[in-house]
C-alpha cells in the first residue's frame, strides 16, 4: 500500500471504530450493572430480613444476558431457547441451598460445607446438560 493510500479501517471515525466503541461501552454497562448487583445483594444480606437474599435470588442475570441477546442478534428463537436452557440449569442448581443451609446447621466446617454444595449444584447442572442434550427435540 502507498503512503498515499488509506484503507477504510484506518479512518478514526470509521463503522469498525464505531462498533469497536460501542462494543466496549456495551461491555462497561455490563460489567457496571453486574458490580451493582452483587454489591447491593452483599450489603443488603449483612442487615436483618430477607432483603439480601431476595436480591440475590432474583433472575436480574438472566433477565440482562436474555436482553443483551436479543439486542445484539434480535433472534426471538435463540433467546426463547435459551431461556428453557437456563430454567433447567436453575433447577439443577438449586441442590446447593439445601446441602449448604443443612451441613451448615449441622455444625460442619463451612469450607466443608461450601465445598459439598458447590459438588451438589455442579451434580444438578451436569444431570441438566446431559438431559438437555439426550432430549431436545431438534427445532
Amino acid at each position: 500500500m502507498d503512503n498515499g493510500e488509506r484503507r477504510a479501517s484506518d479512518a478514526p471515525f470509521s463503522l469498525q471504530a464505531r462498533d469497536n466503541r460501542r462494543m466496549n461501552l456495551q461491555f462497561l454497562l455490563k460489567l457496571a450493572l453486574t458490580i451493582a448487583l452483587v454489591l447491593t445483594a452483599s450489603m443488603l444480606s449483612k442487615r436483618p430480613g430477607f432483603l439480601g437474599a431476595l436480591v440475590a435470588a432474583l433472575p436480574v442475570t438472566s433477565l440482562l444476558v436474555l436482553g443483551w441477546l436479543y439486542v445484539e442478534t434480535h433472534d426471538v428463537q435463540r433467546v426463547a431457547t435459551m431461556s428453557m436452557d437456563i430454567f433447567w440449569f436453575v433447577l439443577g442448581g438449586l441442590a446447593f441451598f439445601p446441602v449448604l443451609s443443612l451441613t451448615l446447621k449441622q455444625g460442619w466446617q463451612p469450607w466443608l460445607c461450601f465445598m459439598l454444595a458447590g459438588f451438589a449444584a455442579f451434580a444438578g447442572m451436569s444431570a441438566a446438560q446431559y438431559l438437555l442434550a439426550h432430549l431436545r427435540t431438534p427445532a
